[in-house]
């Protein structure tokens, strides 16, 4: 089940996020910008919902209306259960959710060096758009135009 993520629940968002980031740390020489967000905000601001399986938070998004378009800012799954498709499923549900909205694409950006992201999102259809150096991160944005 996904659903709005709750005010009371900003700490195990931080902590999965922290723990399927974590081995990017080394890779990119420091802490990747989820690592780094304010998930307290981003819950108040109705921007984070959560994948829960058998009553338990296994995974996170972050989606963010902007000047740009509807932005997948963030997904994470639980290191414990990654590998079972429920990176897919909350990319679809990110897919419906724009189209919900009105949005005819969803837009991403990942680090350069998470390449097995961008293999990830290139199989579901998304495309590169640009590779820039902002807030201190090499990043590639990436769109998918949403039927």
């Amino acid at each position: 089940m996904i659903r709005p993520a709750r005010p009371e629940e900003a700490d195990t968002i931080r902590d999965i996020v922290h723990a399927a980031y974590r081995h990017y740390v080394a890779r990119i020489g420091k802490l990747p910008g989820p690592m780094l967000d304010d998930y307290t905000h981003r819950i108040a601001s109705d921007q984070a919902w959560v994948l829960e399986e058998a009553d338990q938070i296994i995974g996170v998004l972050v989606l963010e209306p902007t000047d740009a378009g509807f932005l997948l800012d963030n997904i994470a799954v639980a290191p414990h259960a990654q590998g079972s498709g429920h990176g897919r499923t909350l990319i679809a549900f990110a897919e419906a959710e724009g189209r919900r909205r009105g949005y005819g694409e969803i837009l991403l950006y990942t680090h350069a060096l998470m390449t097995e992201n961008q293999a990830l999102y290139k199989r579901l259809g998304f495309v590169e758009t640009g590779r820039v150096t902002e807030k201190g991160f090499d990043r590639v944005y990436m769109t998918k135009r949403l039927a």
